[in-house]
């Protein structure tokens, strides 16, 4: 394993992706301990898409009281049902959350009636839960969550909001095999803000394969700025990036 870091921002190297997978379980679940140990319970944000696969099984793996974690998720696309094989929720729910059983799991809606209502009912949910450790990914685009360079906003007064996709972050979802057709790729997706992220004690970033070296060059050199909205994460004071030598392949 090697180490860097960049202003506030640690990064951690390692030769395969299941070393990544293994470090950043072993780190979330040390952050959730320490949690229960203080006040008796933690929250959790849970990221979704293939570059979570390796993380997400050794997770289950680590000794976690699950009873006494809430968890919430980073977004889902607006329409989708939770049985379309795409769903973020039906992907957390089959790949950890069926088997771990937290006390508590809040999905955010993409299919409501009333989205505009959906977004204000996660934002009350995530004002009252405040974030111990939010594990997120970085996107080939450079976003965090499905703030797309387009529609990010470091300063962003609201906490969830509905965003446009832009076309290489659509194009990401279906080169992942998530969807037939890029037309089938919705548009729309609800999705935590930067400012909701950022506002977390403590990140995680798992961000392994090939495809992800040029943001991951760029959140560590490139400027500060939305146009590769993961260049924030440079400025929170507890995160940690995990990346294998495919992603950290630029550096």
């Amino acid at each position: 394993m090697k180490q860097l870091q960049k202003e506030n921002l640690k990064v951690e190297i390692y030769d395969i992706v299941e070393d990544l997978g293994k470090a950043a379980a072993i780190f979330v679940a040390k952050v959730l301990q320490n949690e229960i140990a203080k006040k008796g319970f933690a929250n959790l944000i849970l990221a979704t898409g293939a570059s979570q696969f390796s993380f997400i099984e050794s997770l289950q793996n680590q000794d976690i009281d699950w009873n006494k974690i809430t968890v919430f998720h980073l977004d889902e696309y607006k329409g989708m049902s939770i049985t379309h094989p795409a769903s973020f929720r039906k992907y957390l729910k089959e790949r950890i959350l069926e088997k771990v059983q937290p006390k508590n799991v809040y999905y955010l809606e993409g299919d409501a009636k009333d989205i505009e209502a959906e977004v204000l009912r996660y934002e009350e949910l995530l004002k009252n839960h405040p974030i111990d450790i939010a594990c997120i990914g970085i996107g080939e685009n450079g976003h965090i969550a499905f703030n797309d360079p387009p529609v990010a906003d470091f300063n962003d007064p609201k906490l969830v909001k509905v965003v446009e996709l832009d076309e290489a972050c659509r194009k990401q979802q279906l080169g992942e095999g998530w969807f037939p057709t890029f037309d089938d790729v919705p548009t729309h997706a609800l999705t935590l803000t930067i400012s909701a992220i950022m506002g977390c004690k403590v990140i995680s970033c798992v961000v392994p394969d090939e495809r992800k070296s040029q943001a991951v060059f760029n959140t560590i050199n490139a400027e500060i700025s939305t146009a590769c909205p993961a260049t924030i994460l440079r400025t929170h004071e507890n995160t940690v990036l995990y990346l294998d030598k495919n992603s950290a392949s630029k550096l």
